[in-house]
């Protein structure tokens, strides 16, 4: 076993959390981010559910939310601090939200990235994820386009199968409480 696993905890976003989830959102989406009255309202909203990610000392450095709707669930964002990426932060709320999923017997997952983001492209893929096409211009800030995925139904073995792979290996690397 490895003894270098780091720590992190995840927890419905609270209002207090929301002053540093606009600091993160800000350097991720720079003048085109949401508002503090935006992440208000979703975490009010009955449909959403908002997470926040800490690090072992406390420091606020992630956030994800999806939305839930019917047999779907619509991830709405995921945003890692400049200063923490590349630790696998992003999958372990991307865990979060697939794992809600099952336990809402939700069975597809979808979302738009932008094609310009490939680390984040890649990391939906990994999951499970595949392209179903372009909304154009869907990015208000350049105009780029998003690209849109969805997962295959997430209870078919196909999808159980990669996605318990993927948290095995995960939960090599981090500790999520």
């Amino acid at each position: 076993m490895q003894t270098n696993i780091e720590t992190v905890t995840i927890h419905r976003m609270k209002p207090e959390d929301i002053e540093g989830v606009i600091k993160i959102e800000e350097s991720a989406y720079g003048d085109h981010h949401w508002s503090k009255d935006s992440f208000l309202n979703e975490i009010r909203n009955d449909l959403a559910y908002y997470y926040t990610l800490f690090t072992q000392n406390g420091t606020l450095a992630g956030y994800a939310g999806c939305w839930h709707i019917l047999e779907e669930a619509h991830i709405t964002t995921i945003a890692i601090a400049p200063q923490f990426r590349k630790r696998f932060f992003a999958q372990s709320l991307l865990k979060r939200i697939i794992d809600d999923c099952y336990l809402a017997k939700i069975k597809y997952i979808t979302l738009e990235v932008r094609v310009s983001n490939t680390p984040a492209i890649n990391l939906y893929s990994k999951y499970g994820f595949t392209s179903f096409g372009t909304r154009k211009k869907y990015y208000q800030d350049n105009n780029e386009d998003a690209l849109i995925m969805w997962t295959k139904n997430i209870f078919f073995d196909e999808f159980k199968q990669n996605y318990e792979k993927n948290i095995k290996e995960l939960e090599e690397k981090i500790l999520i409480k």
